[in-house]
């Protein structure tokens, strides 16, 4: 496996390998720091970061490496130059790509023109290296048994809801996305997708329409903005009247195990999509979420590079 496009694309024992080893670097950070030694990575954004970039580029930094971050408008791709000539040329320079942009097929094309490993670190579909975090804060919490456990996503089918149901489906967990009908639902071909990896996990997917429902016995709540960046302002007001009634509060919280969980990829907005008085509450584990974004990009990056992930054969 070159590169980490889509979350699907992760076999279990690639999960189970790389939250393993970023279990280890959240203990010692340094452990591997000649990894990438005199090597550089490319860290080329279009979208507005604060987790992702931190976490990337002090990962590179812990494996002895130096980050090289790349605004959109700072390469040629603006002014002509193709997505293919352009992997062809950070490849000669550097020794992976992590790229968070808008289209999946700008990312799927540059792992398939580079020669260097490519990390989808966002895109308008997916995002792999944040579900690898979220499930290294869930096995913190409840281990590496999660039976009889319900995991659920609330609020906008977008691309955490996604990756949500594709990860949750790959670690054969029951796992449940509840949110409008409709445009803001997942999309059907990903959840097609989810549901087919879950039954050869022994997992379950479920959509929901019914936020009480859902949160019924949860082990975990997961919620994520209601407006995405390029989404359009004109369904702000259609999409929050929709989306409201999916809010993570703590009258939904009180439906939950007693041990249950908040989390949230963040950034949030207080008092929209989650009440302050659950993600500032005792059972919000949003900050360790936030850290471990930095653990588990290292440990993409230490095993990709060496090429230790074996890559789904579905």
């Amino acid at each position: 496996m070159k590169d980490l496009l889509r979350t699907e694309h992760l076999s279990r024992a690639d999960v189970e390998l790389i939250l393993s080893t970023a279990a280890e670097f959240a203990e010692k950070p340094l452990r591997s720091n000649s990894a990438l030694a005199n090597k550089t990575v490319a860290i080329y954004m279009t979208k507005p970061s604060t987790r992702t970039r931190l976490a990337s580029e002090t990962a590179v930094v812990h494996l002895g490496g130096t980050p090289i971050f790349i605004r959109g408008d700072d390469l040629q791709l603006g002014r002509g130059e193709t997505i293919s000539d352009t992997a062809k040329i950070i490849s000669g320079y550097a020794s992976a790509l992590i790229v968070r942009t808008f289209a999946q097929s700008d990312v799927d094309e540059l792992g398939a023109n580079s020669s260097i490993p490519v990390i989808n670190a966002l895109t308008d579909v997916d995002h792999p290296t944040q579900l690898l975090a979220d499930w290294l804060t869930i096995r913190e919490n409840f281990g590496k048994d999660i039976t009889g456990r319900k995991f659920v996503y609330l609020g906008d089918g977008n691309n955490m809801s996604h990756a949500w149901l594709i990860m949750g489906a790959i670690m054969g967990a029951h796992v449940v996305a509840a949110t409008p009908g409709g445009k803001w639902a997942p999309d059907p071909i990903v959840v097609e997708v989810a549901k087919n990896i879950a039954a050869q996990n022994g997992g379950k997917v479920e959509l929901s329409n019914d936020p009480e429902a859902a949160a019924q016995d949860a082990s975990v709540l997961y919620t994520d903005v209601w407006m995405s960046m390029g989404d359009s302002e004109s369904d702000r007001s259609e999409k929050t009247r929709s989306l409201s009634p999916f809010a993570v509060s703590e009258q939904l919280m009180k439906l939950t195990t007693k041990d249950s969980i908040f989390m949230h990829c963040l950034p949030a907005h207080r008092g929209e999509e989650v009440s302050a008085s659950v993600i500032d509450g005792p059972r919000s584990v949003v900050w360790r979420e936030a850290y471990h974004r930095r653990t588990t990009i290292q440990a993409i990056l230490y095993h990709l590079v060496r090429g230790d992930l074996e890559g789904s054969t579905r």
